[in-house]
């Protein structure tokens, strides 16, 4: 009698983890009426962008830190990253240089830096960590991940020899890549990127063409953040000897990922099986009855390693029911179908503003969840 509840957030209305709590709010009530044994196992999920600290934390246990850095403008904020254990960090690039941190007004990836995550990055090193998880969603930059080496020690400079300023915009002026200041405790850790994004760096399918636009980034600025991306491709290949412009995922996070690889030799795997894997949830599936997952919207585009199919996969594994219920159903949803999701819910009521949806997220999410566990418990099944 075991019920796995491992949702997705819900983008601007949930948390992973209030998504699930509301999921067990509708279990409960439907539990109660038929007056059923069962047991509720919260596994609050996230694919390495905003929500992952919290959501791992939650799952398994750990602490945050919380510290000051530079936001994507450069201006100081409080941030903060998880530890798990003794010597593992996770970090979310978005805690420090996301696009939720700025206004409509502010977005603008010319001028962002992902200084901050750099500056994360070396808290996580002042904690004796040494493996360091990186979740790359929700960036506000297109800097090919030089603020980050900046704040790791790593010098980028012009023609004068002086260090160029922040943002996509000042790629441009580098003319050499000086790596002897990198905190030498860097040798030492291992690097795991969570990025579900295959973009390579450069080009039409690139950090600049395809996520520039959602930053701010006009048809004139994705030409001057490409063809400044492709500069620092050449430079690094020049004074480092590493060839990343078409490595799959070196586009994430407006090219981040690309600075990973080269400057910190990190290795990119999928967000939503690093996640799993911390929580151990195979071992959880194989053990359960039935399986509740969903996010903000489902399409098409969760099939490139969004939570639902992540979670379907293990349950496909298990030949476990698994019930999606999102904020909403879009165009291509149903090829879900094939990657072991067994039937798909949308919380909405009838016609309802997308505004409201988000406002009700918790009620409606709770709402649905009963009316499934209702036919489940009807039949016995759990």
């Amino acid at each position: 009698m075991k019920i796995i509840v491992a949702p997705d957030s819900f983008k601007s209305s949930m948390s992973a983890i209030s998504a699930a709590n509301a999921i067990e709010r509708g279990i409960k009530k439907a539990g109660d009426f038929y007056n059923t044994n069962y047991d509720v196992i919260k596994v609050p999920m996230a694919d390495g962008g905003e929500g992952t600290v919290d959501a791992v934390i939650n799952s398994i246990g750990g602490r945050k830190i919380y510290t000051e850095v530079l936001d994507p403008l450069g201006r100081k904020i409080n941030s903060f990253f998880g530890i798990l254990g003794k010597e593992t960090a996770i970090i979310e690039m978005a805690a420090s240089s996301g696009l939720h941190l700025l206004s409509d007004k502010e977005k603008n990836p010319m001028e962002t830096t992902t200084y901050g995550t750099g500056q994360l990055i070396k808290r996580a090193l002042d904690e004796g960590c040494k493996h360091i998880i990186i979740g790359l969603g929700g960036s506000a930059t297109n800097d090919g991940g030089v603020g980050m080496a900046q704040a790791l020690g790593i010098k980028f400079l012009d023609n004068e020899g002086r260090e160029i300023g922040f943002g996509g915009q000042n790629l441009k002026h580098i003319k050499s890549i000086d790596i002897s200041g990198l905190d030498k405790r860097i040798d030492d850790v291992k690097i795991t990127v969570a990025s579900d994004v295959k973009n390579p760096l450069c080009g039409p399918q690139g950090a600049s063409a395809v996520y520039g636009p959602q930053k701010g980034a006009t048809p004139e600025m994705i030409k001057i953040l490409d063809d400044n991306l492709k500069h620092l491709t050449e430079i690094i290949k020049k004074d480092l000897k590493k060839d990343i412009r078409n490595i799959p995922g070196a586009g994430a996070a407006g090219g981040l990922g690309a600075a990973l690889i080269a400057f910190l030799d990190a290795n990119i795997r999928s967000g939503i099986e690093i996640i799993m894997e911390l929580s151990n949830f195979e071992q959880q599936v194989e053990n359960c009855d039935v399986v509740i997952t969903g996010e903000g919207s489902t399409d098409y585009q969760t099939m490139f390693g969004k939570v639902p199919y992540g979670v379907g996969q293990v349950a496909k594994k298990y030949n476990k029911p698994l019930i999606c219920i999102s904020g909403s159903l879009k165009e291509g949803y149903e090829s879900l179908y094939d990657e072991g999701v067994t039937a798909l819910f949308s919380i909405s009521p009838g016609p309802i503003s997308l505004k409201d949806s988000i406002e009700r997220g918790d009620e409606l999410l709770e709402r649905v969840s009963e009316n499934v566990m209702r036919i489940f418990f009807l039949r016995g099944d759990v």
